[in-house]
């Protein structure tokens, strides 16, 4: 870096950020990641900072920084808005921040996150990502886990949910299900 070299210490740091990765140090592993993506940006190389920037994000919501892994997605989907090749991609992301709110257990927030999304991208709501979410936000607030294991399955019977986006999916549906116990054990 001292001597200007700044994509070549990109992808050191890159580099860096995957050997914390296998050693499962997400901390180190997304410190590490940022100082890429904030040299890719320095470099303009917008492609592989966005990449770092998803990894981070990842991680955030894997260790419940969902507001951190949110922004990210956010900003991530507003950019690709404005590039015809990433345009595709919007949905995916806006699905992931999505994910994200409904781990966040606030129900105002996620209703507010599905009109700014629809905003960003007037494609989203006839998706399949915006129906999961809105469906997902619909059984949350009846609080009905059938219901939500539906929404999920008829999602996943057309397009495959990989491993993340099923682990912070379950931490859902635990929360509404313990939700549940509750009120059963009010009345």
């Amino acid at each position: 870096m001292e001597i200007g070299r700044l994509s070549m210490s990109a992808r050191f740091c890159k580099e860096i950020a995957e050997l914390y990765e296998q050693q499962q140090n997400l901390e180190k592993a997304m410190d590490y990641y940022d100082k890429a993506a904030d040299l890719y940006q320095g470099e303009e190389v917008s492609s592989s900072a966005n990449q770092c920037r998803l990894k981070i994000a990842e991680y955030a919501a894997e260790m419940e920084q969902y507001q951190k892994a949110i922004e990210i997605y956010e900003d991530i989907a507003r950019q690709a808005l404005s590039n015809n090749l990433l345009k595709y991609g919007v949905k995916g992301h806006l699905l992931n921040a999505g994910i994200c709110q409904l781990c966040k257990g606030d129900d105002v927030a996620i209703t507010n996150a599905l009109e700014k999304y629809q905003d960003m991208d007037p494609t989203f709501t006839g998706s399949r990502e915006y129906k999961l979410l809105a469906d997902l936000t619909a059984s949350i607030e009846e609080e009905d886990v059938e219901k939500f294991t539906d929404a999920i399955k008829e999602f996943d019977s057309m397009t495959k949910l990989d491993a993340w986006k099923t682990t912070l999916l379950l931490r859902v549906k635990e929360m509404l299900k313990a939700k549940e116990m509750e009120e059963d054990d009010l009345t």
